[in-house]
């Protein structure tokens, strides 16, 4: 059990004994009144995003989740397809599952699927993701220092703004938390 000040973006909970993942929170302190945690939460099962307040008082049970490294394959309509390394088990997780991972699943890469009682639940992508850009305005000549940005089409669909310097056909590293341009990769 954790306190409701404690629940982060990500996370796992318990609430009215069903799964959920926290999709933000914000600590509202106003004025003379006592604290609260106002969450948006996305029920496992159906895919629903609710609202709920906490009181910071409030203890939350956090979920227990196995995780199973995994190798996304490929994409079958609205169904993303995964094989343990291990096992050469495969499943299939519908977009739903995934939410907001789908834009940066690209074959080959791994990551860790979410388990609950042997039922995938979801998935943990990796800090950063390393992907071609596919379409962006032309390069900048000796744009390299200033800090204007410009959006860059990902061969997954992503959009990213990327430094003016970036031209098609570039691979970059993206953070997977903020969805922003990290590095240029050689």
């Amino acid at each position: 059990m954790i306190q409701a000040t404690q629940m982060k973006r990500g996370m796992c909970i318990k609430h009215d004994n069903d799964l959920y993942r926290v999709v933000s929170t914000q600590h509202i302190t106003p004025g003379n009144w006592r604290g609260m945690v106002q969450a948006k939460i996305r029920h496992l099962r159906t895919g629903a995003i609710m609202e709920h307040r906490f009181r910071s008082e409030d203890r939350v049970e956090r979920a227990i989740l196995d995780e199973t490294e995994m190798e996304f394959l490929y994409q079958d309509g609205d169904m993303y397809h995964f094989m343990n390394n291990e096992t050469f088990e495969q499943i299939a997780l519908s977009d739903e599952v995934l939410g907001d991972a789908v834009p940066y699943l690209i074959p080959n890469i791994k990551l860790k699927i979410e388990m609950y009682e042997g039922r995938p639940v979801g998935i943990e992508l990796p800090l950063t993701v390393e992907m071609r850009v596919v379409e962006t305005e032309p390069a900048i000549k000796g744009a390299s220092v200033s800090n204007v940005g410009k959006p860059a089409k990902m061969e997954t669909g992503l959009v990213v703004q990327v430094p003016a310097f970036i031209s098609e056909g570039e691979r970059i590293r993206i953070d997977t938390a903020s969805g922003a341009y990290v590095e240029r990769v050689k």
